[in-house]
Order: C-alpha cells, then sequence, then structure tokens
C-alpha cells in the first residue's frame, strides 16, 4: 500500500462523495484540485486549504474541462488521481424520456467524462503514472424500471473504464470504475435527480413504484458516504487496484444476483448460440 502524498483532481466536488472524498484527502495531507460549476460551494464546502485548489469547471465544456487540467499542473506539477464524479440522475421510463433529457444526462454523465479524460491523460502520459477512478453506479451493472437512460450512461462508463484500464496499462496508470449501491447522500434529491417531464399511467406498476421507492427512500439508504470514502482513499493506496470496485452491501448483493442470471440464461441458449458458427 503506497502513502506518499498524491495529487487529486476531483470533477463534483462541492457536495456529496466528491467533498467527501476531498475532504478525506486534504486531511491526510494530499493536494485537491475540486472543481464544480461554482467554485465558490467548494470553498464553502471544504473551507480555504493551503492544499486545495478550487476550479470553475462545466465538464461538459471541453475547452474549459482543458484549462482546468492545465490550471491543475501549473499549481501542483502533476495529476496522480482523477475522480470523475460529476453526474446525475434521470427518472422514468424509457418510452417517458425525451430525447433532449437523454441528451442532456449523456453530455454530462458520458461525454463530461470524456472531455475530463481527454484534458487529464496526456499529463498522466508523461509522467508513467496514474490512477482514474470513473464513479459508475450499481446502475452500471444491472438496470432497474425506471433508470432505463440513467443506467445506459453508466454501462458506457463501464465500457469505457474497462477499454481504458487496458490501453493506460503501458503507461503505467490504473483505471477502476466504481459501482455505489445506495448511499445516503442528496442524489434522490431534486438536485440530483430529475423525474422525466413525461409520466404515462401505464407503468404506474412499474416506474411509478419506483418514483414511490425513490421518494420513500431518500436520506434512508443503507451506506454510509464517509465509509465510501474511506474505500476510495484505500482504493488509490492500493498497488494492484481491480477495475471494478463495488460498494455497499445492496451492490455485491444486486451484482451476485445478475451474474448467477446471465449464466442460467447462457446455460439455456448456449447450444442455440454456437450454432450459429460456419462448420
Amino acid at each position: 500500500m503506497s502513502t506518499k502524498s498524491k495529487v487529486w483532481f476531483i470533477t463534483g466536488a462541492s457536495r456529496g462523495f466528491g467533498a467527501l472524498i476531498a475532504k478525506d484527502a486534504l486531511e491526510r495531507g494530499d493536494k485537491v484540485v475540486a472543481t464544480a460549476r461554482n467554485p465558490t460551494t467548494v470553498i464553502e464546502a471544504l473551507g480555504n486549504h493551503p492544499n486545495l485548489l478550487a476550479l470553475k469547471l462545466d465538464v461538459t465544456d471541453e475547452a474549459a474541462s482543458i484549462q482546468a487540467a492545465k490550471d491543475a499542473i501549473t499549481q501542483f506539477s502533476q495529476i496522480d488521481i482523477l475522480v470523475n464524479n460529476s453526474g446525475y440522475g434521470l427518472l422514468g421510463a424509457v418510452e417517458e424520456s425525451g430525447d433532449k433529457e437523454v441528451k442532456d444526462l449523456f453530455n454530462t454523465n458520458v461525454f463530461g467524462l470524456l472531455n475530463v479524460i481527454r484534458a487529464v491523460v496526456p499529463y498522466m502520459r508523461k509522467q508513467n503514472s496514474g490512477h482514474i477512478i470513473n464513479i459508475s453506479s450499481i446502475g452500471g451493472y444491472a438496470s432497474y424500471p425506471g433508470w432505463g437512460a440513467y443506467c445506459a450512461t453508466k454501462f458506457a462508463v463501464e465500457a469505457l473504464t474497462e477499454s481504458l484500464a487496458y490501453e493506460l496499462q503501458p503507461f503505467g496508470i490504473k483505471a477502476t470504475t466504481v459501482e455505489p449501491g445506495f448511499f445516503r447522500t442528496d442524489f434522490l434529491d431534486s438536485t440530483s435527480l430529475v423525474s422525466t417531464e413525461k409520466s404515462f399511467p401505464e407503468y404506474a406498476a412499474t416506474v411509478g413504484a419506483m418514483r414511490e421507492f425513490a421518494a420513500s427512500a431518500n436520506h434512508a439508504q443503507p451506506g454510509d458516504p464517509t465509509k465510501l470514502s474511506k474505500a476510495i482513499l484505500a482504493l488509490v493506496d492500493s498497488e494492484e487496484p481491480p477495475l471494478r470496485l463495488p460498494l455497499g452491501s445492496d451492490t455485491v448483493h444486486k451484482i451476485t444476483e445478475k451474474n448467477q442470471f446471465v449464466q442460467k440464461e447462457l446455460d439455456a441458449w448456449k447450444d442455440l448460440a454456437v450454432s450459429t458458427d460456419y462448420v
């Protein structure tokens, strides 16, 4: 386990996971570049600190992402850890999800993440080290009714991270996708979760039930965000970090359940699957 002081670049660092990770990193002596659409909110959350650089960043702006990475290098000379934490949720049936709603969601959760990765990776390649941590979700491994568009963005994050892990390995750069379950943050608040404008009564039994669950579960989730932050610190200190890090007992349960389902379905359809080869 490495305990050398590190330089972090964290998006969405004014609240939730981002703020907690930044706080813990600063407390142990690391340097942190913490970004948000309004950097004042970063200072309000973390206070003034000599090892903190609060930057304005809308991840959907590629030029701003490039500039933020340059500012980070100017201030701290390197970037050891990139935490792509910016993102939000969209709750609604696939049919209910409007074109603009889905495009806006992908612009932040996927294309914004790519903007920051493209801005930071050249510096990591130059220093022959680094660790990219993309905050996904259990929704990046298994989908649920009402979360189709959101899960699609997180499935994309998982695929991108897996490719990055292979592509960046020769440069000494690691990549991990973190899959939190339901943690007691503001994710289910209106500040982080958007409901589709359309709501069809035909989906009352599925998506409607999910909307009711989300409302009742808000701030009653089983996961402890402070423990997640400590887990991220342990992750970055590991010499051999995993490609995927599930966090939360609910995530572990869902992954196990899905793996069993996939294996059962594969076994049932294997003969037809392999019959399509040339013989």
